[in-house]
């Protein structure tokens, strides 16, 4: 990594340890940063020199990252190899982040909550279980509703409601 910019070396390790906590590989998220950060498509065996990281792994990590849709390959003229790119817009790469984590984690959990409050009903000693769980999708389907309202709207709009969030707040009396 030491052939990188500080800057960008700064920023590829903290996005790596910022996905560790996310539950992303901390491969996959510097592998992103980096990426993110080049003005350039780049090719696997500069992203395994840049981040000293094994072939094999370079590999994985990029099909991880096309899966998420934030990573796309790019064909150069004269050059057969594959290069990569991450998505540049930084609203645009959110909104496909935003729709892989629902479809991977929020979609299967309310399914589960939906699936344990209907097999709950007729049984006395789940009550108070089928409460909370009942609430608890609940949650889950308010979030899901919301998200999938605001994922309609063209990005701009989407961006400008997330810049006027302070006057809704304060319109409410909440800020």
């Amino acid at each position: 990594m030491d052939s990188l910019p500080p800057v960008i070396q700064k920023f590829v390790l903290h996005w790596g340890e910022m996905g560790t906590k996310w539950g992303i590989n901390r491969t996959v998220a510097q592998i992103h940063a980096l990426l993110y950060t080049s003005e350039r498509p780049v090719n696997a065996e500069e992203i395994c020199i840049s981040l000293g990281v094994a072939r094999s792994n370079v590999s994985n990590s990029l099909k991880e990252l096309q899966n998420w849709g934030i990573v796309k390959v790019v064909h150069l003229p004269g050059d057969r190899r594959d290069h990569f790119e991450s998505m540049k817009d930084v609203y645009e790469m959110f909104r496909a982040i935003l729709a892989e984590r629902k479809r991977r984690e929020v979609d299967p959990t309310l399914h589960i909550l939906k699936e344990c409050h209907e097999e709950s009903a007729d049984d006395e000693d789940s009550a108070y279980a089928r409460k909370r769980i009942g609430e608890l999708e609940e949650f889950f389907q308010l979030s899901a509703d919301f998200y999938n309202k605001l994922n309609k709207l063209p990005t701009k709009t989407a961006v400008k409601a997330l810049r006027t969030s302070d006057r809704l707040l304060k319109a409410l009396k909440l800020s």
